[in-house]
């Protein structure tokens, strides 16, 4: 969107410092404080963009979380709002796939020229070669993430097609892969804990997780995205990141996260990124249910082809 010198005046402070702090060939966590690492999500420095990708009226956003901040195949995360009656136009990515996450209200969605509504909070998988596109066709404003993540370190790529995608024919039902952020949906099944440890049971932690899109799902390193709740008091497994680095985004509660030695308070709608070679836990100090969204990137493409082939554990 307008390429690297505008993506860089879209970031949020924390965010610009997170980018410049990241030095080639040093591991990211050697380098910033755990606090400083983890971002807020701030409107008031989002910036206006107008006929993004093509599309119709105008939005704005900023950068949580820039290029490297969980591995070499990370590119963003983007954060934002999505007018009534505004679009990212219809656009394609060879070597990048992403994610777009809708947390309230309905859109859109666009994936190969099929069109269908889906209804927030959702999540929509834009794989790498495939056209994308998302009009908000509700009444308020789009609450509106964006994730990427490449196939070949440190690329990006787009290619417009100069439809903004308004009056599209719709599909009652969608040709494409999209899941809702349903809490209900979560079941105690799948604790993710240490390598080598016994898996923790969810009742013995209060955590439970869903696994929305498995690693088949994706072409590039992306590995794979969560859902995870922890209850009120109770502490997440330690995960160890030996192959796979994650982002979690805070979609609601409050608690702390536990990155190495490292403890850190976190809240609604903050970005964490753990990187490659760190452990991680959060700790619920809240009353009601800390929800993650968590989103994995593998080392490269041969540790994502291990964890397909299930060789290595995500």
């Amino acid at each position: 969107m307008r390429r690297h010198a505008l993506a860089i005046l879209k970031m949020t402070p924390a965010a610009l410092a997170l980018a410049v702090a990241v030095a080639p060939g040093r591991p990211f966590a050697q380098q910033t404080p755990l606090a400083s690492r983890i971002v807020a999500t701030d409107s008031s420095a989002y910036r206006p963009l107008v006929a993004v990708h093509a599309g119709a009226g105008n939005m704005a956003f900023a950068g949580l979380l820039s290029r490297g901040a969980i591995g070499p195949h990370f590119n963003f995360l983007h954060r934002g709002e999505i007018p009534a009656g505004s679009s990212i136009g219809h656009h394609f990515h060879n070597t990048v796939e992403e994610m777009f996450v809708i947390l309230n209200g309905e859109a859109q969605f666009t994936i190969n020229g099929r069109t269908s509504r889906i209804q927030g909070p959702a999540a929509v998988v834009c794989r790498m070669g495939e056209s994308h596109a998302i009009l908000n066709s509700g009444t308020e404003t789009l609450q509106w993430m964006n994730f990427q993540a490449a196939s070949v370190a440190g690329v990006s790529d787009n290619f417009d097609l100069g439809d903004d995608r308004v009056g599209a024919a719709l599909d009652a039902i969608p040709t494409f892969m999209s899941v809702q952020l349903d809490r209900a949906l979560i079941r105690p099944a799948g604790a993710r804990g240490r390598r080598g440890a016994p898996p923790p049971t969810p009742a013995s932690t209060g955590t439970m997780s869903r696994r929305l899109f498995a690693p088949t799902v994706f072409r590039s390193a992306w590995a794979y995205v969560d859902h995870v709740l922890v209850a009120p008091g109770a502490t997440s497994p330690e995960v160890a990141h030996e192959s796979v680095g994650e982002a979690y985004y805070v979609l609601a509660g409050s608690g702390t996260v536990k990155v190495g030695a490292e403890t850190a308070p976190v809240a609604r709608w903050n970005a964490i990124p753990v990187s490659l070679g760190e452990t991680s836990s959060f700790t619920n100090t809240g009353t009601e249910p800390l929800e993650l969204l968590v989103v994995a990137v593998a080392r490269d493409m041969e540790t994502k082809t291990a964890v397909m082939r299930g060789a290595v554990r995500p």
